[in-house]
């Protein structure tokens, strides 16, 4: 391909993915139109293509197309509109899962032979660094530790504890759920990210594992009558930008 077509395909591209996101909205209304299961499992399949740290990949998923489970989510969702969707996926953060997926990454290396200093990394390096001990102890020690050897270099001074893991977690995972609304863009239906609800409800309807961390509710769907409430609205660029 010659450097002027790949420039075209490029300029195609970014259009293609620009018009994509103008397009996603809040959708607070949906018909009762299920979604196929086919698209469910591609759109799941392209979220965890999502970059995560040290591709620990920290996320699950909860997919409720259950009627029954659905209305009790309505209530759970303080009976907003957008939690009347014929389908919801709770995006859960899993703090918890980074040694298995240690383990995982070695057993799932996509080559034949595991190159030698990928598997001295997660074999010791990550298992040290994200383990954090009994109620955080060794959390502690690497905090003195950091403190003391970053005081003649650069070092990496985290996750050292169980409210940085939980934050590690989160933040992964979060690119997971924006990459998942996507994909159901790109499928013709529309999300809504849902943060108003009940977490101890949510436990109590759904099985979720007392480590993880529910950081949303996405209400999925064809939009209704109705479906997006408002113009979009952003802030000045300027406001949010700095540059050096």
């Amino acid at each position: 391909m010659s450097q002027e077509a790949t420039k075209h395909c490029a300029t195609d591209s970014a259009q293609a993915f620009r018009a994509l996101m103008e397009g996603r909205r809040a959708i607070r209304r949906f018909t009762s139109e299920p979604v196929p299961e086919q698209v469910i499992q591609e759109c799941l399949a392209t979220a965890v293509l999502a970059p995560s740290s040290c591709n620990l990949q920290p996320w699950s998923f909860h997919v409720v197309r259950s009627p029954e489970l659905l209305l009790q989510l309505q209530t759970v969702c303080l009976n907003q509109n957008a939690a009347k969707a014929p389908l919801i996926i709770a995006v859960l953060a899993r703090p918890d899962t980074w040694k298995a997926a240690c383990t995982n990454v070695l057993k799932y290396w996509p080559e034949k032979d595991v190159p030698r200093s990928i598997a001295s990394f997660y074999m010791s390096i990550a298992p040290f660094q994200y383990n954090q001990g009994f109620l955080g102890a060794l959390g502690l020690f690497k905090r003195l530790l950091i403190g003391w050897t970053g005081i003649k270099r650069p070092v990496m001074r985290g996750p050292n504890s169980l409210a940085e893991m939980q934050l590690w977690a989160v933040k992964s995972s979060s690119l997971a759920a924006q990459s998942l609304m996507l994909a159901f863009q790109s499928h013709g239906y529309g999300t809504c990210p849902m943060e108003g609800f009940d977490e101890k409800r949510l436990r109590k309807v759904l099985p979720i594992p007392k480590e993880a961390i529910p950081i949303m509710l996405l209400a999925v769907g064809v939009p209704g009558e109705r479906a997006v409430y408002n113009p979009r609205l952003r802030f000045p660029i300027g406001q949010c930008v700095t540059w050096h």
